[in-house]
């Protein structure tokens, strides 16, 4: 039943390329980075990568150790008449039909065969690595992006909360408007469709704040050794120079090994008019058999007599014929084996072998110098993560304070207004402090979590 929905929402919707489970009504944080796993469309075309480079692996091996073999078989047809070859003219007067089949192995050796093995495991690696970084980026937008929600939530029950006039009203549906935004970019990220409902999904998550307890020193050294793109870039540069031993080893000679079985089949439309010419000339050669006989043997010379029964064209030598002819299509008549070794020497290619060792150098000393920036820019994006880590800290604190304050103007307002003593302008100013102060306030413990997000994403681990 699934499957069958499934068809009819690729038929209503053929943009959707995978059948989804639905977003449950509870989501938390591990149920949206589980649905962003399997459904995320840039995440999934970074794993669907890995699958030609492991089967290059096998391939490379495949190449060295084992030889190729194929296999042809076909069937032919040649109909009466002449054929002239040079100057020589080839006539039959019957069709033909022809089979054949061959099985040949092949195998060769060189230094480009042997670097592939390596090279291929390289890029293998290459792949995991991309792999690796692509699912710490999913991680990591996916959280930033829920925390984003659950901030626009807590923003909107603020104003819920502080809702006294027409201003307030505005902000309420103003902050309803951001949850609903924010959940369809979460939505998105996770590669999963919006239900129809938006507040019929509820985050389920909540996040502690803890005061930062990491060295800089332990984070940069963390980072330099699993930032994932740091570590695909360095697999990328492995890949490289065993890219660079390939191409040097184009220099070398090569060594070519190939062997081959085959066997045919002819098959005449009309066997009669071979068999008759087979006859005639059986009678011919008898009938000259018989004259030297007659005319050469038997005049005294002293020598026996020549068998001429052995020209005789006998009912077996007629079904000789025949059951050759019989054996198309699979009766074939095996041909002698075949085999070659060849050792090929480069001797002069037209620049061709250090172009190409140029151009791998090229390539590794590219990913050399971005493995060097990429290297510079992760100390950079850990330092800035870390004070914008510590910086967020302090302002929930200070924000905290400034929020308690708000709450006491606003309750001691409440209570001169009450009595008499203040004004109604004097109430609702401390209304709209406090409700400023309650949204800085979450507003700053949601940036706390997303620095410490980004701190994550930059070290290459979860520190929580």
């Amino acid at each position: 039943m699934r499957l069958l929905l499934c068809s009819v929402g690729l038929a209503v919707c053929p943009v959707l390329a995978v059948c989804q489970r639905p977003v449950p009504a509870t989501l938390s944080l591990a149920d949206a980075i589980a649905l962003a796993r399997a459904n995320s469309p840039v995440y999934r075309q970074v794993i669907n990568d890995r699958a030609p480079a492991a089967w290059a692996v096998r391939s490379a091996w495949s190449t060295l150790l084992v030889p190729s073999v194929s296999a042809s078989g076909g069937i032919g047809y040649a109909g009466p008449g002449q054929q002239t070859f040079l100057t020589s003219n080839f006539s039959q007067s019957v069709s033909t039909l022809s089979s054949s089949y061959s099985i040949g192995l092949d195998w060769s050796l060189s230094g480009q065969t042997l670097t592939q093995p390596g090279l291929r495991k390289a890029q293998l690696s290459a792949a995991d690595a991309d792999v690796a970084g692509a699912e710490t980026n999913l991680v990591t937008t996916v959280t930033q992006q829920y925390l984003t929600v659950l901030q626009a939530r807590d923003n909107a029950e603020v104003a819920r909360q502080q809702l006294q006039h027409d201003e307030e009203f505005q902000k309420l549906a103003q902050a309803r408007y951001d949850v609903g935004r924010e959940k369809l970019r979460l939505f998105q990220e996770m590669g999963v469709t919006a239900p129809v409902d938006l507040a019929a999904v509820q985050l389920t998550d909540t996040f502690k704040v803890e005061a930062p307890t990491w060295q800089l020193n332990d984070l940069l050294t963390m980072a330099e050794q699993q930032n994932p793109a740091l570590k695909a870039l360095r697999e990328r540069e492995g890949a490289a120079a065993w890219g660079v031993r390939a191409a040097t080893a184009s220099y070398g000679p090569s060594l070519s090994l190939s062997a081959g079985w085959s066997g045919f089949t002819q098959k005449l439309s009309d066997i009669d008019p071979t068999i008759a010419s087979a006859r005639a000339s059986a009678a011919a050669d008898s009938t000259t058999c018989a004259y030297a006989n007659s005319a050469w043997l038997n005049g005294g010379s002293g020598q026996p007599p020549l068998d001429c029964t052995q020209y005789s064209f006998s009912p077996a030598a007629e079904q000789a014929i025949r059951s050759r002819n019989a054996a198309y299509p699979f009766h074939f008549t095996p041909e002698p084996f075949q085999a070659r070794l060849t050792v090929r020497i480069p001797l002069w290619g037209n620049f061709q072998q250090p172009l190409e060792v140029s151009q791998a150098k090229n390539q590794q000393q590219n990913l050399q110098e971005s493995v060097r920036a990429r290297g510079l820019q992760l100390q950079t994006d850990v330092n800035g993560a870390f004070l914008t880590l510590q910086t967020t800290y302090q302002t929930i604190a200070i924000q905290d304070t400034n929020r308690t304050a708000a709450r006491e103007q606003l309750q001691l307002a409440t209570e001169r207004y009450r009595v008499g003593s203040g004004t109604f302008f004097e109430l609702l100013d401390a209304q709209v402090a406090a409700l400023r102060a309650e949204t800085d306030y979450v507003n700053a413990v949601y940036d706390y979590h997303k620095a410490l997000a980004a701190l994550e994403a930059a070290v290459g681990r979860p520190l929580r």
